[in-house]
């Protein structure tokens, strides 16, 4: 008698935020990453809803990497009665913590905000989550290392395996009794300033795989378009960021160009509480990293980093030209709103958009050449000149993707295309489909798949 594997897919599933996934093995219930819902007004309200489980039913959490998309409804499970151990990697935990502080930090000044403008459609307004919620699921960390079999149970083990894209970050391999499930994470380039190619697995009966540019390839150029747009601007460079590793990654490349003037002499500014705080991660961790301790504190002494928000507000009126990287990456919110509401109107600025945009993200809305956006609950005209680079972009392209499935020694039983936007999965799925042969499914959010399990009273394959 066969004892049957289910996962259900309750976020990253057909969008690219949200990421969950709900394994239920050998009476376990094993949750893989706990994103946030973001962009979208119908998937941010699901963030809201009652967990599609119990969470007190779920055993254990296991993280691919730290990204709020991955790790940022972490507080709500715990607040709904979550009480297990998060499993992840040193640098995903010490990251996470982070940016659940920021996010709460956020929620919270964004809910006192709306209910001081009144602005909110509701009698008060509140947030998701805050930061005592946050104090109380970080107690559940539990670092685990990489390249290691971690035993859940007689007939369960995981592990953790390097995957580029941001420190810290991991595919998981699962063994249950014969079966061998991979879950992708979001993988990294192949080639990256600051990071390793990512590993690659040799096996999989189950893969759950990203798809974020799984219909996109990289261009090539795009530190010449970089230089090009730098060089090219008269006026101040706005640079909405990821505060984890893109930022990081910007700071160290246009470190480079200025070293070798390649770009115009104007000062480079860093304004992101949380981009600091991961500078100390990346201390914490360099065996993580190709940047030396000697490049960080050289690249570091060398890009001005904004400490308070007075400091902010002082330079948003400072009209010399000046490049400023600041979070959030996709404009959802963080300190570059406070540049946006003085330089959208700036015929002068330009900003720059260099990595993913989701759908219904401010980021998105001047992607696709939008007339004005809403800030604060006004609205702004946009003059300033709206430039993208995909190029620099953490994730993997759709050429990095399929080879990232190049070691595989068998085809998978089942492929799972997640984390990407339809156009995107279905891209890849075709490809993969054309190039290997091997079907793909696109599930839909909240769907749930069983797959013929093992023997019972079966244990680990060796």
């Amino acid at each position: 008698m066969n004892e049957n594997i289910s996962i259900r897919f309750l976020g990253g599933a057909g969008t690219v935020t949200g990421s969950k996934y709900l394994l239920r093995a050998s009476e376990k219930y094993i949750l893989i990453d706990c994103g946030l819902f973001q962009g979208l007004k119908k998937l941010r309200l699901t963030n809201w809803k009652p967990f599609p489980v119990d969470p007190k039913s779920i055993d254990l959490v296991l993280l691919t990497h730290g990204h709020l998309d991955h790790v940022g409804y972490l507080p709500r499970l715990a607040k709904e009665g979550f009480g297990g151990e998060i499993w992840a990697t040193a640098p995903t935990l010490e990251i996470a913590k982070v940016i659940l502080e920021d996010s709460a930090k956020i929620q919270e000044e964004e809910s006192e905000h709306a209910n001081t403008f009144g602005y909110s459609k509701h009698k008060k307004a509140l947030p998701l989550y805050d930061l005592n919620d946050v104090k109380k699921t970080t107690p559940l960390f539990t670092s685990q290392p990489p390249n290691q079999w971690l035993t859940i149970s007689d007939s369960i083990r995981v592990r953790f395996r390097y995957n580029g894209h941001i420190i810290g970050a991991t595919f998981i391999e699962m063994n249950l009794g014969d079966k061998t499930i991979v879950f992708s994470g979001d993988i990294g380039r192949t080639i990256d300033p600051l990071l390793y190619p990512p590993e690659l697995p040799e096996e999989a009966d189950v893969m759950i795989m990203e798809s974020t540019y799984g219909n996109r390839i990289h261009p090539s150029d795009s530190e010449e378009q970089l230089i090009r747009t730098i060089n090219e601007s008269s006026g101040t460079i706005l640079i909405p960021s990821f505060a984890v590793e893109r930022t990081q990654s910007l700071m160290f490349l246009l470190w480079k160009l200025r070293k070798r003037k390649a770009i115009q002499d104007i000062p480079v500014y860093m304004d992101s509480p949380m981009g600091r705080n991961v500078l100390e991660i990346f201390h914490h961790h360099p065996s993580w990293l190709k940047l030396s301790r000697n490049e960080c504190s050289e690249m570091c002494n060398d890009i001005i980093r904004v400490k308070t928000m007075d400091e902010t507000l002082k330079l948003a009126t400072d009209k010399n030209p000046k490049i400023i990287i600041a979070g959030s990456g996709m404009a959802t919110g963080g300190r570059i709103l406070t540049y946006f509401e003085r330089y959208l109107g700036d015929k002068m600025c330009t900003i720059l958009l260099v990595g993913y945009q989701a759908e219904g993200t401010r980021g998105r809305q001047l992607l696709d050449g939008v007339e004005e956006i809403k800030l604060h609950g006004k609205r702004f005209t946009i003059k300033a000149t709206i430039k993208n680079i995909s190029g620099l972009s953490a994730h993997a392209d759709q050429t990095e993707l399929l080879h990232w499935l190049s070691k595989l020694k068998t085809a998978p039983q089942h492929i799972f295309i997640t984390h990407g936007e339809l156009e995107a999965a279905k891209s890849l799925r075709d490809k993969i489909k054309q190039d290997k042969g091997w079907n793909c499914h696109i599930p839909n959010l909240f769907e749930e798949v069983v797959i013929e399990g093992i023997p019972a009273g079966l244990t680990l394959k060796n």
